[in-house]
């Protein structure tokens, strides 16, 4: 009797737990492929880059010139792949690089990319990123040691995105680097900020430089000013041949 009854209670249990079995089978491959197909959605939206017609689209109207600032950040940028293979030639008329930064940074990707600008003729500049704890001549004298300027390069800008101990010596810091820099060159440098550093450290009170803006969210007002040259309107760009995102700007200058 016990064997009999063992056997009738055991028949229903095998039956529910197939059909358990299978019901969570099912779930989890439906909550796989759902996972699966989302990170492949994602997978092409980050790695897809822009087209020579919808970056053209993307550009704010009224702008004579279109750029790249690049740094090692973007990798070791194809730029044959870039410009020629995918047309970006005719679209890009200037490139800024990165050559220092503070008084003992060098850009790891500085000489191949200015090398290959060069090269192909493409106009070109550099930029110093200033370390507000580090003295000016110092790093002046690094970027100078590290930079050998052309007659036909676009001056050098120095980007300043830290707070300095006050506004008054971020300011000083900055004025002191670009007028011994300019001493050395012949060229005063370009002062790249952001829209709110321009408006709170810089405007009505560092005078006598331009200035070149990044603003992601709006045009900034300023730009009818003739001490405001570039616009850095983006820094999620796309580009083939271009690892990560890469900062697009338009310039009110022809170059």
């Amino acid at each position: 009797m016990p064997k009999k009854k063992t056997k009738k209670k055991s028949a229903p249990r095998r039956k529910k737990g197939k059909k358990s079995n299978s019901a969570i089978w099912i779930w989890s491959l439906l909550i796989f492929g759902g996972v699966v197909v989302y990170l492949l959605l994602n997978y092409r939206s980050i790695k897809r880059t822009q087209t020579p017609s919808e970056f053209t689209k993307s550009l704010p109207k009224g702008y004579n010139s279109v750029g790249l600032d690049v740094s090692h950040h973007q990798g070791e940028i194809d730029w044959d792949y870039l410009l020629k293979e995918k047309g970006y030639d005719t679209i890009l008329d200037f490139v800024y690089c990165k050559i220092t930064e503070g008084s003992d940074h060098i850009d790891k990707q500085w000489k191949r990319n200015r090398e290959y600008l060069n090269n192909h003729g493409i106009p070109n500049g550099v930029y110093h990123y200033l370390n507000t704890k580090s003295e000016a001549h110092s790093q002046a004298q690094h970027f100078l040691a590290n930079y050998s300027i052309r007659s036909i390069d676009l001056p050098p800008v120095i980007d300043v995105e830290d707070e300095g101990e006050t506004d008054e010596a971020l300011r000083k810091l900055v004025d002191d680097w670009c007028k011994e820099v300019q001493k050395a060159t012949g060229i005063k440098p370009i002062i790249y900020t952001s829209l709110s550093f321009f408006e709170t450290k810089f405007k009505n009170k560092l005078k006598g430089y331009n200035y070149w803006l990044a603003a992601y969210s709006r045009e900034p007002l300023y730009m009818n000013e003739n001490e405001v040259l570039h616009w850095q309107f983006s820094e999620k760009g796309r580009l083939p041949g271009i690892e990560g995102n890469v900062d697009i700007n338009v310039s009110k200058l022809r170059f």
